[in-house]
Parts: structure tokens; C-alpha cells; sequence
């Protein structure tokens, strides 16, 4: 009888290796069945109990959270792997440029062309330069990556902004267009902000990033409220402006907080101020003007109470307000925009206008004071000036004598002088003599 020697086991496989052909052919099927059987429990895995069991058909709560955990770890893998295996790789130092809104990275090597990803989803290929632009960059966190799609296959991404505590963010940002041309925003400190959290403002609108210039902190001084004194450099009404909160901490990283809108989306208008009023006991007449850098398109709301009856409204495009026989009544004007004015905050009320047109009482027009004073003015000066030059006037108009009549005419009183006609007149007057040659 032949001694069988120990057969040995590869645990990478379910073959056996013997030395050689010493064992019985029974003897060899009884080892294959104690070898696979002990093979078998290694990769059999453990019995879980059948209360702790899903139902068929169901997922465990922590499956998906497990499953996304899994798959960002075999991505991170892979492109670290791809790195490490490549030590000059042809992208290099990829990163985020806030201000210009580009993906930037250092390129090496021969490569025509690359595309950028956004999220998976290809946002434009980058040929000649090393950057994409990417346009607004928004709060929340997404994945930008860079693909060689023609050389050698390279892939590298990265993730932006930086995650942390959502709730640490500014919280309840809110900005309003007011007075004309001033900016004001506000918002509040994240619930779970740490202590040492402080809060910037920008700005932004296209490749333009202006920053705050003027704040106002809460007694833990934390930024709370951003001021713009004049916006009028941009008076671009149908321009998207961006309106960001970035948080800083040494502690943890801070979400930031944005949100997109016009300035005529955001704008209370001014009080309309009144420029012209009179009345009388038949008419009434208001006129009003209102400024405005953003909004065109304006109608007017009016609250009007006639003596003691209850006020009313009612709306114009007009800047005028015409009543007939009205009496005494108080009026106010409010501007709205007549396009959007449903998704607009209200407009500011002008103070209140109160007109007695009762008769005696009756206010005197004052477009007709404007009027009437300048032609009183000039008036005057007209006569001053003829005053001053009254012998320049005698000597344009001069006073014809009237014929005197030797019969009727007294001479007591008028001065006389003798006329010599031999002798020359100061005036050089042709005389010619006259002769009598009877009495008819």
C-alpha cells in the first residue's frame, strides 16, 4: 500500500496540487471534497439573524448612503491611482479662479484638446487656453472636472466650494434698491455659526466684483448689513446682478449665501415729489415727478378722502391729478411699476397733500404767480430805462406847433421875436419874402 503525501491547497483557486501520483483514486476524491467543503466556509458569509433581516423586496436605510460613500471612494481611487501611475501628468494644479470664474489648471505636454465637466455634464472644450470660464459660480458644492479627450486619456476634478456646515451660513439674505441710487443688504448669523464667524459682501455683476464699503455689526461685531452710499455707475436696468455672503472661520469652513436679481426687481421707489398745486371752487389741479435708475415703465397710485367721506384709491399713468368742484380734500401718491409691480416691494407714499378749494379760502394758483412775476419785472425795468431817457424820447417824437391865428389868438402871453430876413438863420433855412398886394 502507497503512504499519500499532504496535498497542498491554493487559496487563490479550488485546484488541488499533489506531489505526484501516490494517492488512490478514492483517496484523491475524498481529499477534493474536504478541500472544497473547508473553501466554502471561507467564503460563506455570516448568518445574520432573522429579526435583523429586511423584509424581501426592501433596502436598508443605510444602503444608499453606503452605496454613494462606495462609489466616490472607487472615483477617488481611480484617478489616484491614474496619478500615481502617471508621475508627469499632462494636467496639473487644478483649481478654481472666484474672481475671473474660471477652471484653471497647469497644462504640460502635447494636448489639443480638453474638455470641462461640470457634474458630469460637459460644459465647453478648452483648445488653446488652459482655463474654461465657467460663469456665476453658485453656493453649492459641485464637482468640476477636466478630461484630455484627445492624446493620451487623463482625468482630474475637484470639488467647489468647500464643504461645511450649511447652517453656518448667513442666513436670510435680503438687499433692496431704495432713495434712488443706495444699496442696502442684510442678513443674519448662521444657527450653528461658531464664534468666531465673520461674514464679506460682494457685488457682482458680469467679470465686476465690488466689495462693501460700508458695514454695520451686531454686538458680537459680526458683519450683519452691507451699505452702497450710490450704485449709479451701474444703470443697467436689465443687467443680473449677483449678491454674495462668504463666511470665514478658524474653526470649519462657512458656506457661502447668494441670490441673483436686477436692480429694478429689488428697487423701492421713491416718494413722488409734488412740484405743482392750486385750486379753486370748479377745479383742482397736482403735478408730480419721481426718479428713478432702473424703472421705466411707472403708474401711479392715489389715495384720495374729499372732506369727511371715507378715502379712496385709484390708479394713472399720468404724473397729474385733475378734479372738478372738489372742495377741500388731502391726497397722497405712491409709484409702482406697472409691469412687475405684483413681484415688487411697494413703493414709498409721498406726505400727504391737503388743498381747501372753498371759495374765499380758495388758493391762489401758483403757475400763475410764476407767470405773472418775470413780466412784472420786466415791466418795471422797461419804465425805469424810458424814464431815464425822456429827452432822447422828445427828440424822437417831437411836439408840432399849431398854427397861430393873428385875429384870434392872444399873444400876451407868448414869447415874440423880430425876424430880420436880411440876416442868417442858425438853421440855414431857405426864406423866401412874401409880398402883399392888397386886401381882398
Amino acid at each position: 500500500m502507497l503512504e499519500a503525501e499532504t496535498p497542498s491547497f491554493d487559496s487563490g483557486s479550488l485546484w488541488l496540487r499533489f506531489p505526484g501520483n501516490t494517492m488512490s483514486q478514492s483517496q484523491v476524491h475524498a481529499a477534493e471534497k474536504q478541500a472544497f467543503r473547508k473553501r466554502r466556509r471561507q467564503l460563506t458569509l455570516p448568518c445574520i439573524p432573522a429579526a435583523a433581516r429586511h423584509p424581501v423586496g426592501t433596502a436598508s436605510p443605510m444602503a444608499l448612503p453606503r452605496l454613494a460613500v462606495l462609489l466616490i471612494l472607487i472615483c477617488c481611487s481611480m484617478t489616484t491611482d491614474h496619478a500615481i501611475s502617471d508621475p508627469d501628468p499632462p494636467i496639473k494644479n487644478l483649481r478654481i479662479d472666484p474672481e475671473r470664474k474660471r477652471l484653471v489648471w497647469d497644462q504640460h505636454g502635447n494636448v489639443s484638446e480638453i474638455g470641462c465637466y461640470v457634474n458630469s455634464k460637459i460644459l465647453r472644450k478648452a483648445t488653446k487656453n488652459p482655463y474654461c470660464t465657467l460663469g456665476d459660480l453658485s453656493c453649492e458644492v459641485k464637482n468640476y472636472t477636466v478630461k484630455v479627450m484627445k492624446g493620451q486619456p487623463f482625468s482630474d476634478w475637484i470639488l467647489y466650494p468647500k464643504q461645511g456646515n450649511p447652517r453656518a451660513a448667513a442666513d436670510n439674505l435680503t438687499c433692496r434698491v431704495h432713495d434712488v441710487d443706495q444699496l442696502s443688504c442684510s442678513w443674519a448669523v448662521g444657527e450653528e455659526a461658531p464664534a468666531d464667524v465673520q461674514y464679506q459682501f460682494y457685488l457682482q455683476q458680469s467679470v465686476e466684483t465690488r466689495q462693501c464699503p460700508k458695514y454695520t455689526q451686531n454686538q458680537q461685531g459680526v458683519n450683519v448689513q452691507c451699505h452702497f452710499d450710490s450704485i449709479s455707475l451701474h444703470p443697467q436696468r436689465q443687467a443680473q446682478f449677483r449678491f454674495l455672503v462668504n463666511g470665514t472661520s478658524g474653526d470649519s469652513e462657512i458656506p457661502c449665501r447668494v441670490m441673483i436679481h436686477r436692480l429694478q426687481e429689488i428697487e423701492i421707489l421713491a416718494a413722488p415729489n409734488i412740484t405743482k398745486k392750486w385750486c379753486n371752487e370748479n377745479d383742482s389741479f397736482m403735478e408730480w415727478e419721481v426718479r428713478s435708475l432702473f424703472t421705466e415703465d411707472i403708474k401711479y397710485e392715489l389715495e384720495i378722502q374729499k372732506g369727511t367721506d371715507l378715502a379712496y384709491k385709484e390708479e394713472t399713468e399720468l404724473k397729474s391729478l385733475r378734479l372738478r368742484n372738489p372742495g377741500p380734500y388731502t391726497v397722497k401718491v405712491k409709484a409702482m411699476d406697472s409691469l412687475f409691480f405684483g413681484r415688487r416691494p411697494p413703493g414709498q407714499w409721498s406726505a400727504p397733500q391737503h388743498l381747501d378749494c372753498g371759495g374765499k379760502n380758495a388758493s391762489f394758483p401758483f403757475w400763475l404767480v410764476y407767470l405773472l412775476a418775470p413780466l412784472g419785472a420786466l415791466l418795471l425795468v422797461g419804465l425805469v430805462f424810458l424814464c431815464r431817457r425822456w429827452p432822447v424820447v422828445q427828440k424822437l417824437f417831437p411836439r408840432v406847433p399849431h398854427v397861430k391865428d393873428p385875429v384870434g389868438d392872444s399873444f400876451q402871453n407868448e414869447r415874440m421875436m423880430a425876424w430880420d430876413p436880411e440876416q442868417e438863420s442858425q438853421e440855414e433855412c431857405p426864406v423866401v419874402q412874401v409880398q402883399v398886394l392888397g386886401e381882398a
